[in-house]
C-alpha cells in the first residue's frame, strides 16, 4: 500500500492546540502531549462525533459527546461507549511544518 505524507498545519499551532485537518479527504486531528505528537482520525468509532474539539489528559483524547477515552498513541478505546479503535497516522514535523502519512 502507497502512502505519502500531507502537511496539515504549522508547527507553532501545534504548541498551542490540537491541529484538526483535512487531509485528502481524510478527518485528521493531531496532537501534542508528554510524549509527543499523534495522529488519529477525527471520528469517535461510538457516534462519528468529531473527537478534536475533546479534551486531552494524559495522552489520552476524550470524545466531546459521549466522553469515550482513546489513546492518542494506538487509537485503542479506553472506556464505553467506545469499543472500536480510531485509526492512527504517523506524524512528523518537517521546516517548522507538521505532516501526517496517509494511504494513497
Amino acid at each position: 500500500m502507497a502512502e505519502h505524507w500531507v502537511d496539515v498545519g504549522a508547527e507553532e499551532d501545534l504548541a498551542q492546540r490540537p491541529l484538526v485537518a483535512d487531509a485528502d479527504g481524510i478527518g485528521i486531528v493531531v496532537v501534542r502531549c508528554a510524549e509527543g505528537d499523534f495522529a488519529i482520525e477525527d471520528r469517535c468509532t461510538h457516534d462519528g462525533e468529531a473527537l478534536g474539539g475533546g479534551e486531552v489528559e494524559d495522552c489520552e483524547i476524550i470524545c466531546p459527546r459521549h466522553f469515550a477515552r482513546f489513546c492518542l498513541k494506538t487509537g485503542e478505546p479506553l472506556s464505553p461507549p467506545a469499543y472500536e479503535p480510531v485509526h492512527t497516522y504517523p506524524v512528523r514535523t518537517e521546516n517548522g511544518r507538521v505532516l501526517v502519512q496517509i494511504p494513497d
